[in-house]
């Protein structure tokens, strides 16, 4: 009998395969895997993510980044498979966002929910098959007492049963099993000192857990995409005061503004970045870490009230800080004239009434460009990262002004630009009006950043 000979291709061979495209993408995630290496994420899901079929990517994503050296909790929700539980019983109840009270007979739903669930994702991480991301993992997972809770009691007059809310959470033992290269999972369960259980809302068990481990990251996958612009675009970064008064205007949906809560509340208690992605994108969580921009809303402290606009009385301030750089030759003089003319163009950074940083954007609408210029920090403040702080924020009002693209003239700093996205570019690629004004003499490199 004559065996059946099958064709296979290569993935160099393959159309999609782009060897210089992968090579570049996987230089441009170094300093990122350098950077959260050794790091804690928080990363919090509900029911309806295991519901949507989502759970078996997501835990290979997960792996990759526990074999990258990130330190991993997992905290699952369970809503829908404990509504699910309660109408299979015939029983009326149906849980939604927000607190509502837990009966007895809701109490078991959760239990056998959260179980599981729970054993769900240890089957998915327990994976070994030979040529698919979970090969060679060999993940431990642990679960655990680790979350003391409290009862919720009576709210304006409504007894919340077994609702609880989280009390304290075990920061010894979750770190002694994430120290050894475990992932932590915690379910939306906490016990009292009496032995009672307690059914918690997984957003605020993750937002403590996240607070008490001082997490470098709080990443909640949602079923929105996150926070929209007025354009229908993802805005993909927003300091906690602006994600504060968009939640106060009361413009947003209820569900981005249920999870926007939770993550502003964890960035004022210290954890560094929290994230809005949708775990509908396949690759979201890799998307959004390993990626300048992300696919999501990442919610930052921004600056700790040390980041304003400028105004007239700031002027000379902004003069002292210009004034080293433009005897050396690294920026054109100015003069007090026209930085007074131009103030309402500067940012600032003021710590205890000290101006120690600036940046200023001008915009160049109708190519939908803008400059960034003028970006210094004082020496003796360099190295915190103040100076990403600026651009970051330069970024944010370029892109509120519909802006796609941003651009600097340098000398001597070209290599700073490079290493945060900036590509460099021509005089041609200027607006013209800018083309017009170029001082050909200085010879400035042009560095120029799709927004």
């Amino acid at each position: 009998m004559q065996e059946h000979e099958t064709e296979t291709v290569s993935a160099q061979e393959a159309p999609e395969f782009a060897p210089a495209q992968f090579v570049r993408w996987f230089r441009e995630v170094a300093p990122y895997v350098h950077a959260f290496r050794g790091k804690t994420f928080v990363v919090a899901f509900g029911g309806e993510l295991v519901q949507a079929g989502a759970l078996n990517a997501l835990v290979q994503d997960l792996s990759l980044l526990s074999a990258l050296g990130i330190k991993l909790v997992l905290v699952h929700g369970s809503r829908p498979q404990v509504n699910e539980q309660l109408r299979l019983k015939g029983l009326d109840q149906q849980f939604g966002r927000g607190m509502s009270p837990t009966d007895d007979a809701a109490l078991e739903c959760a239990k056998e929910a959260a179980g599981e669930i729970r054993l769900d994702i240890e089957a998915a991480f327990s994976q070994g098959l030979p040529n698919t991301p979970m090969s060679h993992a060999q993940i431990r997972v642990i679960s655990g007492n680790f979350v003391t809770a409290r009862p919720a009691g009576v709210i304006d007059g409504v007894h919340y049963l077994h609702t609880g809310q989280v009390r304290k959470v075990d920061v010894e033992a979750m770190r002694f099993a994430i120290e050894r290269g475990s992932i932590l999972l915690l379910s939306p369960l906490g016990f009292s000192p009496t032995g009672e259980a307690f059914n918690l809302a997984m957003e605020e068990l993750a937002t403590n857990v996240a607070v008490a481990l001082r997490a470098e990251k709080l990443i909640f996958l949602t079923e929105t995409p996150g926070v929209l612009n007025e354009d229908g675009s993802v805005d993909t970064e927003l300091a906690r005061d602006d994600a504060d008064a968009l939640l106060a205007s009361g413009k947003l949906d209820p569900d981005t503004a249920f999870f926007l809560h939770y993550a502003s509340r964890a960035v004022k208690r210290g954890v560094a970045r929290a994230h809005l992605v949708p775990y509908s994108l396949d690759g979201g969580v890799l998307l959004e870490i390993f990626t300048h921009d992300g696919v999501g809303t990442m919610v930052v402290e921004d600056t700790l009230d040390d980041l304003r606009a400028a105004t007239v009385d700031d002027v000379g301030a902004i003069l002292k800080l210009i004034e080293p750089l433009e005897a050396d030759g690294t920026l054109v003089p100015r003069g007090r004239s026209v930085i007074e003319q131009d103030v309402e163009s500067f940012t600032v950074l003021e710590h205890d009434g000290v101006i120690y940083g600036c940046a200023a954007l001008h915009a160049y609408p109708a190519e939908q460009m803008a400059e960034m210029a003028c970006l210094i920090v004082h020496p003796e403040w360099q190295g915190a990262g103040e100076g990403e702080m600026l651009l970051r924020h330069i970024e944010s009002r370029a892109r509120a002004q519909g802006l796609r693209r941003l651009f600097v003239l340098t000398t001597r700093t070209s290599h700073w630009f490079i290493k945060r996205g900036f590509v460099q570019g021509g005089i041609a690629d200027l607006p013209r009006e800018k083309q017009a004004s170029y001082n050909r003499s200085r010879n400035s490199l042009v560095f120029i950043k799709r927004l």
